[in-house]
């Protein structure tokens, strides 16, 4: 049945049932009292209509599925459909909801700043990352120019003239940004941030090794090549002068080595495809062998302890040897004659520690934080006096790394230096 039908069939019927009753009534009451049924029936009919607009005006007010009233006759199908309309409706807004979560999720978790602007450049939205950016705050600043808002007059000039062709690099915030602008809809405009501050300090650091490393490596090639001129210009040069040259060369061919030695180490440290091989270290053994070595490196010059009262641990035998021997190589090389050195191993219930302690030179306290940079050296005449790469301790900051645990420097010039490498708890062997 058409829903015409549905409509108007039932009206059709019970005007009819009022007629015929008005009819009984007529013949067995007369006239007057058969109209004044029909009247009754007709205002009861209309009364209810009333009350079933009514109940539709309330529900508009609040159009919820389970609110619909329940209806008679022709408001059966209607409530019916209308029921029908509000539960769709209400399901494509519970879908929409739902992408619009997963949708500001994924902007909140993001890296790079979104931010929503309309066509004079007034804020509509943003993410968390680009108010970290740009120093912005959603609710705050909603509504607002943004030009008003970033006070970069790189920025500014970049916003206002339009030229989008090519990314802003800002500076903003201690942030390095790369900024871009892309025009969509007819009135709205996306503004994206990607921070390059890591990106830069890498490149930057690859520079600085590339340039320290050729520096590094051109000294001892120089010397070596400039005594092999000598003995070919010079072939009849006396036994000593060319056994000293000899010496020379030896030992900075040895400081070659060593460097590019230690250069593979690091980048083999840093490598994702070296992983760590665990295996249970035997850290009385081990401390016993850096003591060891220290006390030879030091040929008698140096008082060496050594304190060992700790557990195993769970890492690279090599690795450690590698990181805890660059270390005592350090403090008994930066100890002047008749210092002392104390090595420690020690635990407890957060873990493990690995120190070396000296009382020799000591490090100025705006030199600590950089201790660990790759040729970053205090004193590059000394160091290269002891025979030091300048890479040692970026060693040992990876080794560290790669077994969980941190490298902790106190020192104070003319007091001394300690050195500690703290295991967290999880890394000491089990059995």
């Amino acid at each position: 049945m058409s829903p015409k039908a549905v409509f108007w069939v039932p009206i059709a019927l019970r005007s009819i049932l009022i007629l015929i009753g008005g009819g009984v009534v007529w013949a067995l009451f007369g006239l007057l009292t058969a109209m004044l049924v029909i009247v009754a029936l007709l205002l009861a009919m209309v009364i209810m209509q009333l009350l079933y607009l009514y109940k539709l005006a309330n529900w508009l007010d609040n159009p919820q599925s389970t609110r619909l009233p329940d209806g008679w006759g022709a408001w059966t199908d209607i409530f019916s459909r209308l029921y029908r309309l509000r539960r769709d409706d209400e399901k494509n807004q519970a879908e929409l909801s739902e992408w619009l979560a997963r949708f500001r999720q994924a902007m909140h978790l993001l890296p790079d700043g979104v931010v929503i602007m309309d066509d004079v450049l007034f804020l509509e939205w943003c993410n968390p990352a680009a108010e970290q950016h740009l120093g912005l705050q959603h609710e705050r600043d909603k509504g607002m120019r943004v030009t008003n808002l970033v006070r970069n007059p790189e920025f500014i000039d970049y916003i206002i003239l339009g030229r989008y062709d090519q990314p802003l690099m800002l500076t903003q915030r201690e942030r390095r940004l790369l900024v871009n602008v892309i025009p969509f809809e007819n009135r709205r405009q996306i503004l994206v941030t990607h921070d390059v501050t890591e990106t830069d300090r890498i490149e930057r650091m690859r520079r600085d090794f590339i340039a320290n490393a050729s520096h590094e490596l051109r000294t001892p090639l120089t010397v070596i090549v400039g005594f092999l001129e000598i003995a070919s210009a010079q072939p009849d040069l006396d036994t000593k002068t060319r056994n000293g040259h000899l010496k020379l060369m030896t030992e900075q061919a040895n400081r070659m080595q060593s460097l590019v030695t230690d250069m593979l180490t690091l980048s083999r440290l840093e490598s994702v495809e070296y992983s760590l091989r665990i295996e249970r270290v035997n850290m009385h053994a081990l401390s016993e062998q850096i003591a060891q070595d220290a006390r030879a490196l030091s040929a008698g010059r140096h008082q060496i302890t050594l304190e060992c009262d700790g557990p195993d641990v769970a890492g690279s035998l090599d690795e450690l040897r590698s990181a805890f021997g660059n270390l005592a190589s350090n403090a008994v090389r930066y100890t002047p004659d008749g210092g002392n050195i104390l090595i420690s191993w020690k635990g407890d219930e957060r873990g493990a520690q690995f120190s070396v302690q000296d009382n020799g030179i000591g490090i100025s306290y705006q030199h600590i934080s950089r201790l660990t940079e790759r040729f970053y050296r205090v004193d590059k005449g000394r160091s290269r006096d002891t025979q030091g790469t300048g890479l040692g301790l970026a060693i040992v900051k990876h080794v560290l790394i790669r077994h969980s645990a941190v490298l902790q420097i106190s020192s104070e010039p003319g007091q001394g230096s300690r050195f500690s490498a703290c295991f967290e708890r999880k890394t000491i062997w089990h059995d």
